[in-house]
Formats: C-alpha cells, sequence, structure tokens
C-alpha cells in the first residue's frame, strides 16, 4: 500500500509539472501568434493588412458589395467578434452609429471597451442637410479624402503598437512606409486639381460621399441624393440637380460603383451632360485582384479619374 502511494503520489507530481510546462508553452505560443484583429469594412481591413502584416490575423465584416449602414452580422462575425484582441471600426456614423449594428455586436459577445476602436477620432465631422435644412447627420465618407487617410493610419498604428508592444518596432516601420505613400497621395490630389481649370472644378455624383474630399481640396461638389435612403433620385432630386447643372455649366458626371446607375442617366438625359465611363469609388474598395483591391489603388483610381474627366 505505502509503494502504492508513493507511485501515486510521483505520478501527480509528474503530471503537475507537465501542466505547467504545458501552460507555459502556450503562454509562449499566444505571444507568437498573430493578433486577432477585426475589421468594419473594406478600407479598415486594407489598412490593417498593410500596416499589421504578418503580425495580424484579419477578419473584415462588411465585404465588397454590402452597405456598411445596415449590415447584419453573420455567426462566424459574432464568433469572431468574442475572439478578437482588437477591433476597429470607422465612427462618424458609418456602422450606424452607437444604437448601430456594429456596436450591438460588440455588447451581445461582451467585448471589453479597451479593445475598440474608432479611426475618425481626430476627424471634423461634416454634416448631411435633411429636407426641413437641419445639418444633424454626420456624413461617414472621411476616407475618400487621403488627408483623413493619413490620421486614420496614424491611429491604427498607435493602437497596434499600444495592444501589441512586443512587436511595436515592426507595426511603426510598415506604418510609416505606408503613410508617406499617403502624403505622397496627398500632395498629388493638391497638385492635379489644381490642373483642372476653375470653371471646371466640380464633382457630380450621385450620393453626397465625396464632401470631406471636395472641401479639402477645393471642388465644387453637386448630387442627387445627400445619403443612401429608401428615396434615392426622387423627381425633387433630380430637377434639384439638373438646375445645379445648368447653372454651373458642369462638365461631365460621375456614377459610383456601388449604386443605381439609372437616376444619373436620367439626369444626362435630361441636361446632354455626359456621364463618365468609367465609375467613381466611394463606400468600398474592389475584391481582391480587380482594379481597386487596395485604399491606395482606390485613392490613385480615384484623382486620375477625376483629373482626367474633368481637364477634357
Amino acid at each position: 500500500m505505502r509503494l502504492l502511494k508513493c507511485f501515486f503520489i510521483t505520478g501527480l507530481a509528474v503530471w503537475l509539472l507537465a501542466a505547467c510546462g504545458s501552460n507555459s508553452d502556450s503562454d509562449e505560443a499566444a505571444k507568437d501568434r498573430p493578433l486577432k484583429v477585426v475589421t468594419s469594412f473594406t478600407i479598415i481591413e486594407d489598412l490593417a493588412r498593410e500596416i499589421g502584416g504578418d503580425d495580424v490575423e484579419i477578419h473584415n465584416l462588411v465585404p465588397t458589395g454590402t452597405d456598411p449602414h445596415e449590415y447584419e452580422p453573420l455567426p462566424e462575425d459574432i464568433k469572431k467578434a468574442t475572439d478578437a484582441d482588437i477591433l476597429f471600426y470607422n465612427g462618424l456614423n458609418l456602422e450606424g452609429g452607437k444604437d448601430g449594428w456594429f456596436f450591438k455586436m460588440i455588447d451581445s459577445v461582451g467585448q471589453k471597451k479597451e479593445n475598440i476602436y474608432s479611426l475618425t477620432e481626430r476627424v471634423d465631422p461634416m454634416y448631411l442637410t435633411d429636407e426641413s435644412g437641419k445639418e444633424e447627420e454626420v456624413n461617414p465618407h472621411a476616407f475618400i479624402d487621403p488627408a483623413v487617410g493619413i490620421k486614420m493610419a496614424e491611429d491604427m498604428r498607435d493602437a497596434l503598437m499600444e495592444k501589441d508592444p512586443e512587436r511595436k518596432e515592426d507595426y511603426k516601420k510598415r506604418a510609416d512606409a505606408y503613410i508617406s505613400r499617403l502624403h505622397e497621395i496627398d500632395k498629388e490630389y493638391e497638385e492635379k486639381i489644381n490642373d483642372i481649370p476653375k470653371e471646371k472644378r466640380i464633382l457630380v455624383t450621385s450620393e453626397r460621399a465625396f464632401q470631406y474630399m471636395t472641401a479639402h481640396y477645393g471642388l465644387k461638389e453637386g448630387y442627387i441624393w445627400e445619403i443612401d435612403t429608401e428615396e434615392n433620385g426622387s423627381p425633387q432630386q433630380i430637377k434639384s440637380l439638373v438646375h445645379f447643372i445648368k447653372e454651373h455649366n458642369v462638365p461631365v458626371l460621375f456614377i459610383e460603383s456601388n449604386v443605381d446607375p439609372r437616376p444619373m442617366e436620367t439626369v444626362s438625359k435630361e441636361t446632354g451632360v455626359p456621364f463618365s465611363k468609367k465609375p467613381i469609388y466611394s463606400d468600398e474598395i474592389g475584391k481582391p485582384g480587380e482594379e481597386v483591391d487596395t485604399y491606395v489603388k482606390y485613392l490613385n483610381y480615384n484623382i486620375k479619374l477625376i483629373h482626367d474627366e474633368l481637364s477634357k
């Protein structure tokens, strides 16, 4: 019996040592594994890929071709949000605001507040005008302006460095190179827009998504509707834009990649003003392998299209 008792105690000790070693190995593995990152839509996903590199494992919520304002998270989204080390969202009401789908999901999975990062905290919001003339709803499309993209990239860099300090130098190195590229694009926007004749510096689109960019670089803006709603392209909206086009002698019209082209086609027929043969991008980047499948390509594509069409 004494021999059996000694054997049991020895075996228990060996098991405990093995368990401790296993926990230690698990802790080390956790340090070495990629940071689990959840992003709210495609442009933020691309920023995370550029700045995070191989140090992050990304799950994006709203895919290309889906409305980011009223998304319904899938079961996989819920699981990834539950397990995430850090979650990035745009803010400025893009994901439905504090009462929208993103924060409902966050609350449902019990994520910690310190793991949630908005990338537009340093952006001064611009407002859309409702039917009564009040400016109450925030325009969420600040990221169309590359100068805002710089702030978003800087804030993501800082958040990743804070959350994962052991790899902060890697995040900083990648981010600094990426932000330098965005500064070059910002300068390019200034140069190309200044190259457009003053009387032609008018950007007419379906939705008023380009407000931040046009205000920053000195373009006059025209649009059919303020923001995607159930009533897009109403007779009154079209009549108002037709009047704007005739008053300002607009040279060309632009149609976004993700909107119904028919309202702008109606405007074109009523004014005789042609629209660009290629779409302009607003809410999203393209799918992998497509022409505009990164944020940098998105910015470059848009400014080249705007310059080429308005300089004719």
